[in-house]
């Protein structure tokens, strides 16, 4: 059996898996698995994954019916065999070393559960953007997984399986086969995983230099629905509270904040000025802790909505506002 898996969920994905299954092959460990989860897709995704293993027997296609990124994700760490699992979304690439670097951290760190690493963020062309998610690699706790989320996004771990199976149950509803995420999320859920393991487990969370991600970001939907997630976020809370309640009470408000402080830079990138000024201010309202910690980030964000309420929805001006608000 291979001694790395790495589980690639796939939802009509058709456009892009071609290019992230490429990047998978690619890599300079070779001793790994590929499982790539079809989660109910009406295009091509399965013929194309299909395809691939013909190429690169390491390749397995697992089929279902759709149970959302969560789901496929549970159904792949069920299928893989592998010590240690990756996960790469199917619009995403691998650096070629990336997959080699945290095998070596985690046989290095023997307490790390997650290993992760920063992303570059590409455009739906697969070019970079200039911009990136840098975060904090060491000396991780709860409190920071809570509050920035320093992995970052879900193709940036590689876990360990012993730590995947400190957090699995089987609810009731589930005939076949354990949850690791929780699949009554549809957002959220990577949060939800994190902080449930850092909360309740020994193991720890901590990264390595390099953005050996590279993370697909679709422009035109930056600030959907950000209702929707500032409302899965607070389930996420609602959820976890009772785990420690010691915890919410010391670390909610900054976190509440920080969320809010996202929220208004992906409401800012879609010119949505009102909503970007709302969450900011509430956001400052909540805790001081943003504008503390991180100062530059904080008054960038809080100019960016400003300046998009004054400029309208011209797109180069709101671009120039929101791209000097990530630069902070």
């Amino acid at each position: 059996m291979p001694f790395a898996s790495i589980v690639v969920p796939a939802f009509n994905a058709a456009a892009t898996l071609p290019a992230t299954l490429a990047s998978l092959s690619a890599q300079s460990y070779r001793d790994l698995e590929i499982v790539v989860v079809d989660d109910g897709s009406t295009d091509a995704t399965p013929r194309i994954a299909a395809e691939h293993a013909t190429r690169d027997p390491r390749v397995r296609l697992v089929q279902q019916y759709n149970r959302g990124l969560a789901g496929a994700r549970n159904s792949g760490i069920a299928a893989a065999t592998g010590a240690v699992v990756g996960f790469c979304d199917a619009d995403d690439l691998w650096a070629p070393d990336k997959l080699d670097t945290h095998v070596a951290h985690l046989a290095a760190a023997p307490l790390v559960g997650i290993s992760y690493s920063g992303s570059a963020l590409i455009d739906m062309e697969g070019r970079r953007l200039g911009h990136a998610q840098s975060p904090r690699l060491t000396d991780v706790t709860a409190a920071h997984v809570f509050k920035r989320n320093p992995v970052g996004n879900g193709s940036a771990p590689v876990i360990r399986r012993a730590a995947l199976k400190a957090i699995a149950w089987r609810p009731a509803v589930e005939r076949r086969r354990d949850w690791v995420f929780d699949e009554t999320f549809r957002q959220s859920e990577d949060i939800e995983c994190w902080l449930r393991l850092s909360l309740t487990t020994d193991w720890g969370i901590e990264g390595v230099p390099g953005l050996l991600t590279e993370y697909r970001v679709n422009t035109s939907g930056l600030s959907a629905r950000t209702d929707a997630q500032l409302a899965s976020w607070e389930r996420m809370v609602t959820k976890l509270r009772p785990t420690d309640p010691g915890f919410f009470a010391r670390h909610e408000p900054a976190a509440r904040a920080y969320q809010l402080r996202y929220l208004a830079r992906r409401a800012v990138s879609a010119g949505d000025a009102a909503t970007a000024q709302a969450y900011i201010r509430q956001a400052l309202s909540l805790s001081r802790a943003p504008l503390t910690e991180e100062p530059l980030r904080t008054v960038t964000t809080l100019a960016a909505a400003e300046l998009s309420a004054r400029l309208g929805a011209a797109p180069m001006r709101l671009a120039l506002s929101l791209k000097s608000a990530l630069r902070g």
